[in-house]
Formats: structure tokens, sequence, C-alpha cells
């Protein structure tokens, strides 16, 4: 029998067949606000594992590892077991959402450079942002682990902004997480539109998660809309 390790909001964890393995199982369920505001989607799930599935794909045929193994289904998904370093890591190309907010720089002015952040990953504690320093001073990651996210982190954002701008998508931001496996760094959760503010290029329509934040209509259709894509370049 397989044993429910994690309820997140957005996935479960269960524990695997197989030795070192996780099943991921993708939920139907949107969150906002650290969880204050939730719906329920039939078929989010569905479109959230595929769509993480390809870039995955696509990454690792690009030298990034990953804790992905094999998808079983249309919402579950077999997955290395690791020790996930409790650290979101948040690139920003474009002003946007709560960058805008704090800094006061207009939505969609592109960045001179990409802005990395860190936040510190706690449901309880609301997700509070953290500095590098913060984070070696915590044992949260090590320094060597830390330097390592932040050059995958920029290697990944410069693979995916190709990857999208080929699909007329301009890639805003996204978080990634990782975790310690066999004592390497390797990416884990997942990349869609839970966790990047992807628009089009040519019109600036948000295909993210801001059209539920914000009550921009139906947010699955630019979630499709971005597979749709994908699907057609990868």
């Amino acid at each position: 029998m397989e044993k429910l390790i994690y309820e997140g909001k957005s996935k479960s964890i269960y524990s695997g067949n197989t030795p070192n393995t996780l099943r991921v199982h993708y939920k139907n369920t949107l969150t906002a606000f650290d969880g204050k505001k939730t719906a329920s989607k039939q078929g989010k799930g569905a479109l959230n594992a595929e769509t993480s599935h390809l870039i995955y794909d696509y990454l690792s045929n690009h030298g990034i590892k990953t804790h992905l193994v094999e998808k079983i289904d249309e919402v579950n998904f077999i997955v290395k077991e690791c020790q996930v370093i409790p650290i979101e890591i948040i690139a920003r190309n474009i002003a946007a959402g709560s960058f805008s907010k704090k800094y006061g720089i207009p939505e969609g002015i592109p960045l001179k450079n990409v802005s990395l952040e860190f936040s510190l990953k706690s449901d309880e504690l609301g997700d509070p942002m953290i500095n590098s320093s913060q984070i070696l001073a915590i044992g949260t990651a090590t320094e060597e682990e830390l330097k390592f996210m932040e050059k995958t982190t920029l290697k990944i954002n410069e693979l995916l902004i190709d990857l999208f701008k080929k699909a007329k998508i301009t890639l805003v931001d996204f978080k990634l997480e990782f975790g310690r496996h066999n004592g390497e760094i390797i990416l884990c959760d997942e990349i869609s539109g839970d966790s990047c503010r992807l628009w089009d290029i040519e019109t600036g329509k948000k295909l993210d998660k801001d059209v539920f934040r914000r009550d921009l209509g139906d947010v699955l259709k630019g979630y499709a809309e971005v597979l749709e894509r994908l699907k057609k370049i990868i």
C-alpha cells in the first residue's frame, strides 16, 4: 500500500512502489495569496502535469538533472525521492506581481538583469523572503549548494526563455525548488502555469495563474493554450 507522505496545495506525494521513489499526484485545486483564495477546476491537474512533463523532458535533454522518472497517467508521476531544500528560488525577467508592488516598478518593465529572490518554503510562516546570508546562517543550504542552485536557475532561465519565445510566449518570472538526491542537487516540483508568469508575446495576454488571482476569466484556457503551443515545438 502506498503511504501519503505530504498533502500540498496542488499536489499529493505518496511513497513509491520501488525503492527511493515517490508518486506525485497533480490535483485540480487552485490556490492564491497563501491559500486565502481557493477553487477546484476539473482538468487543471492534467494540464499542469503534462506541461511540466514536457518542460522537464526539455530541460533534461539540455543537461538539467531533475527528479522525474516517468509519467504513469495524466495526473501521476514517479519521481526520485529527494530531501527537499526548503527554499523557493524566484527568477524575474520582467517586473510583475509582488516585485512591482514592493519596489514601485510598473508591471511590464523589463529588468536590467535577472533578479533572483529566495523565500523560505513554510506554509506556517507564509513563505517569507530570505537572503543568502540568512540561508547560510540557519543552515538551510550550504554555500556550495546555494551557488549551484543560483547557477542552475540562471541556466534554466535561459533555456526557458528560448523555449517560450519559440511558442510566442514571454517568460516574465518563475519559481523553482531543488532537492538532494544521492549526493547531488536536482530540480524538483513542477514548472507550469501555476509556477510561472507567461504572457503572449504579441498581445501581452496573461496565460498563467494571474488570471485566477485577478479574476480575469477562465484560467484553464490559458493553461491549455500554453500546453498546445509547447506541444507544437517540443
